[in-house]
């Protein structure tokens, strides 16, 4: 068994050309996100993501490399201490 992590992702979209990828994304990572919340920042025109994973440390950090690498999105990952098995 491999050890897993839980972890936040923190996304901030800039650019509504990238949802769609950033979904479908997150639908090839979904075995491992236990929640997910999003807010429209409508004055803004931003949208604000804060997606909970449990998975191991690599996983964790090749999801939030591919969404950081979309075109106007941020990401940013926070990590527990709290480890685990799958």
């Amino acid at each position: 068994m491999e050890e897993t992590r839980i972890a936040i992702i923190g996304i901030i979209v800039e650019n509504p050309d990238s949802v769609e990828r950033l979904n479908a994304i997150l639908h090839e990572y979904s075995q491992y996100i236990i929640g997910r919340m999003g807010i429209p920042y409508r004055q803004r025109g931003i949208s604000i993501i804060s997606i909970a994973v449990d998975a191991p440390h690599n996983t964790i950090s090749a999801l939030s490399g591919k969404i950081g690498r979309l075109p106007g999105v941020n990401a940013k990952t926070v990590y527990s201490n709290v480890g685990g098995n799958a």
